[in-house]
């Protein structure tokens, strides 16, 4: 009996931390204080917290995790204006500055999240996207390719978001 309620608490916890945080992004994003939709965004958020995660799933929450999730958001939002920045600086120029290209990175993130996560986070910031994953090496569509060796490239465009990302999912 003991054994059951253990196993369905490590099922209903993950669960419910994720509706939670689902519920929260929502509530940030939209700014809403109607408790009906908060009510109704929660119900929502448990479904698909349910439907689509597993125990196994989770990683281990640490406080050196949290920490790091923390600065990696700040260090994404510094990222993404100083390249907006650069691109904008790029439009407004007489003759627009490019030289762009594909570029083949290796980044040193085992878990698949960790690279879907990267994968993102340099298709978010301007003037790169993300092509294609090919195990432990993304291909980015780079706007201005100061770098067309690997491990060049890798440095620039990778190793900035994998020092926070490599704590947080390994």
């Amino acid at each position: 009996m003991i054994q059951n309620s253990k196993r369905s608490l490590r099922r209903v916890v993950p669960v419910v931390s994720l509706a939670v945080v689902l519920a929260l992004f929502y509530l940030i994003w939209t700014h809403s204080t109607n408790t009906g939709n908060l009510i109704l965004i929660f119900i929502s958020a448990l479904f698909v917290a349910a439907l689509f995660s597993s125990a196994q799933s989770f990683p281990a929450v640490t406080p050196k995790k949290i920490i790091y999730s923390i600065l990696y958001v700040f260090y994404l939002f510094i990222s993404i204006i100083k390249s907006n920045f650069d691109v904008a600086r790029r439009v407004v120029q007489p003759v627009i500055p490019l030289n762009p290209g594909i570029v083949r990175v290796r980044t040193r993130l085992k878990s698949a999240i960790g690279r879907m996560i990267l994968a993102n986070s340099i298709t978010l910031t301007p003037g790169t996207l993300t092509v294609d994953i090919q195990g432990d090496h993304l291909f980015i569509h780079w706007i201005d390719i100061t770098n067309m060796d690997e491990q060049g490239a890798s440095k620039v465009i990778v190793e900035g978001f994998e020092k926070y990302l490599e704590v947080i999912f390994g």
